[in-house]
């Protein structure tokens, strides 16, 4: 039997008796479910139980983005799924860029549901701490952005605050798919959304008693141009994790420009005891 087949039935074994086999993927912002499907086969060829999810406002949930103010309402999808899972049961969290959110928060809220978090190149921020406030680098203030960029959307009119954004598709290969095969981008470019700015600009409240008991992990991207290398180092250093992970030659979008890469790394975490 060859060497690399020996191994895949070692993997599927081991696998096998892992006690936690679901795994829910969370998109960041402007994506959906859909940005998952390479992740999606990759790990029900291995045995798991992959879902992704389309938060409220995303992919093909109809919810105008415009009127999502809260990161409870961004996060509906999440929290409906943990709460109908059954007593006993615990799942993964996968969540990428803004999604990362939806992680903290669901940490926060549902600690003994989730038996790892995976922040995906993510907004992992500390107690107090907007979600936007990881980008500010790169897009300036949240307060200058919410006054000068030429991306937002304003659902309510011009003379209300603005409701969402969405960066032109020029800048938007440039800063997310860098790296990213062109089929993919062509993907994206007819599927991307607006996404809501009420839930990035939340303060997020974690505690030490229910988000400091979660076991989080890591996951960098080492050619992202939306969430830099440095960035990302920052957020791990000021919030440490279980576990730091890095991918070389990914932009932001990990699930398109290293699908076999991210794959690897997420099925060693599955894996940790």
């Amino acid at each position: 039997m060859s060497n690399t087949i020996s191994c895949y039935l070692q993997l599927l074994e081991s696998l096998e008796k892992i006690k936690f086999k679901k795994i829910v993927l969370l998109h960041g912002e402007g994506f959906g479910a859909w940005c998952w499907y390479k992740t999606i086969a990759q790990l029900e060829e291995v045995g798991l139980q992959p879902t992704a999810l389309d938060l409220t406002g995303s992919g093909i949930d109809l919810t105008d983005t415009n009127t999502v103010t809260t990161l409870a309402e961004y996060s509906k999808p999440l929290i409906k799924y943990l709460e109908n899972l059954p007593v006993d049961e615990k799942v993964i969290l996968v969540g990428h860029s803004s999604g990362g959110a939806c992680l903290s928060f669901a940490l926060e809220h549902f600690p003994e549901k989730i038996s790892k978090a995976i922040f995906l190149c993510a907004t992992m921020v500390s107690n107090g701490q907007r979600p936007f406030d990881v980008f500010a680098e790169e897009l300036g203030s949240a307060e200058r952005f919410m006054k000068e960029s030429q991306f937002l959307i304003y659902g309510n009119g011009k003379d209300k605050p603005p409701t969402g954004f969405m960066f032109e598709k020029q800048l938007m290969k440039a800063l997310y798919f860098n790296q990213s095969p062109t089929k993919d981008v062509a993907l994206a470019m007819v599927s991307m959304r607006s996404t809501p700015l009420g839930p990035i600009m939340e303060e997020l409240s974690l505690t030490p008693e229910k988000y400091g008991t979660g076991r989080r992990f890591y996951v960098q991207t080492l050619e992202d141009r939306a969430l830099s290398p440095d960035v990302q180092e920052k957020l791990v250093r000021e919030n440490p994790p279980e576990g730091v992970f890095k991918i070389k030659g990914s932009d932001h979008c990990p699930f398109f420009s290293r699908p076999q890469s991210l794959h690897k790394i997420l099925i060693e975490i599955v894996q940790i005891p």
